[in-house]
C-alpha cells in the first residue's frame, strides 16, 4: 500500500538539479507514446510541426552555405531533420538515447533509400573526433541539460567537429513567458501517456529564477508504485551563451531570433538560434 506521506515528500520542491526516480526515455511504454507524438506532423510537442522542421532545415543549410556537408544530428529522435538533410545530398549521422526512435528512424531511412547512419547512444558518451562539418542540436535540447552535462556535451561536440566546423543549436531565451509560471495540476486516467493501467498524475511547475531554470515535475502513482520524473529547462541571454561557448573554445558566435513561426507552445521571439565555430 502506498504511503500518502511518502508521496507528499516526493512532491515537495527539490534541491536544484535533484534527479527523479525514473527516466521517461527508456521506459518501454512511455517511449512508445513519445514516438507517436514525435512523428505526428501536426503537433509542436516532442518535435516541431513538419512545416516548421522543413523551414528550419532550409535555414540551416542556407547558413552552412556548402553543397555537401558531413552532419551530426544530436538528439535526432525518429530522424525528422536527418531525413531532410540526407535528401539534400548531405552525409548524416543521427544519435539518440531512445531505442524506439532509432528503430523507427532506421526503418524510415531504409524505406526511403537514404544512407543515414543512426546510433542509439547518449550524446554525453560521444567519442567522435574531427569528423563533422556541422553538428546540430535542435528543439532546445541544450537547455534541458544540467550545467555539468552541458560542459561534457560541448567538449564532445568540439572534439567531433573538424577545424573550423560549426555547432548550431536553439534555446529558450529570456522572452520565454513560462519562466515565471508556477502551476500545480492533477489528472486521473484509466490508461494514457504515462501508464497503460489506471494512474494518478500530480504535476508541478517550479521556478528557480536565480538559476534561470524551470522544473517540470511529474509524480505518477499507480496501484504498484510511485515514480517521479523531473525535467529541468533553462533559458539564456546572448551573454549567457557567449560565456558558456567561449569557455569551450568556440568562437564567431552569432544569434538569431524569429526563425520559427508562432505556435501553441511558444513564438519565434522566444527561441534563439545560435551558431558557433570550433576554434582551430
Amino acid at each position: 500500500m502506498l504511503n500518502v506521506k511518502n508521496i507528499m515528500n516526493l512532491c515537495v520542491k527539490p534541491t536544484l538539479y535533484q534527479k527523479g526516480t525514473a527516466v521517461m526515455w527508456t521506459d518501454p511504454y512511455i517511449s512508445k507514446q513519445l514516438l507517436d507524438v514525435h512523428i505526428n506532423p501536426d503537433l509542436d510537442l516532442a518535435s516541431r510541426k513538419k512545416k516548421t522542421i522543413e523551414k528550419t532545415v532550409k535555414w540551416i543549410l542556407n547558413k552552412a552555405g556548402k553543397s555537401k556537408l558531413n552532419i551530426l544530428d544530436l538528439g535526432c529522435g525518429p530522424g525528422l531533420y536527418s531525413q531532410l538533410l540526407a535528401k539534400k545530398g548531405h552525409q548524416v549521422t543521427g544519435v539518440d538515447f531512445s531505442k524506439n526512435s532509432i528503430i523507427h528512424a532506421t526503418k524510415t531511412a531504409k524505406e526511403n533509400n537514404l544512407d543515414i547512419e543512426y546510433r542509439q547512444q547518449n550524446y554525453l558518451d560521444l567519442e567522435d573526433q574531427g569528423k563533422y562539418d556541422l553538428v546540430i542540436l535542435i528543439f532546445t535540447d541544450f537547455g534541458v541539460l544540467v550545467p555539468d552535462d552541458r560542459a561534457v556535451l560541448l567538449s564532445n561536440i568540439h572534439r567531433a567537429l573538424k577545424p573550423g566546423g560549426s555547432f548550431l543549436f536553439d534555446v529558450l531565451n529570456e522572452n520565454w513567458p513560462a519562466q515565471k509560471s508556477v502551476d500545480k495540476t492533477w489528472e486521473i486516467s484509466e490508461k494514457d501517456f504515462w501508464r497503460e493501467k489506471p494512474y494518478l498524475l500530480l504535476s508541478d511547475t517550479i521556478s528557480y529564477p536565480e538559476n534561470k531554470v524551470i522544473l517540470s515535475q511529474h509524480c505518477v502513482i499507480d496501484e504498484d508504485n510511485c515514480k517521479i520524473y523531473r525535467f529541468w529547462t533553462h533559458f539564456f541571454s546572448h551573454v549567457d551563451l557567449t560565456e558558456i561557448l567561449l569557455k569551450k573554445e568556440f568562437g564567431q558566435i552569432e544569434f538569431y531570433e524569429n526563425i520559427l513561426p508562432d505556435s501553441e507552445i511558444c513564438s519565434g521571439h522566444h527561441v534563439t538560434f545560435c551558431t558557433a565555430i570550433k576554434n582551430t
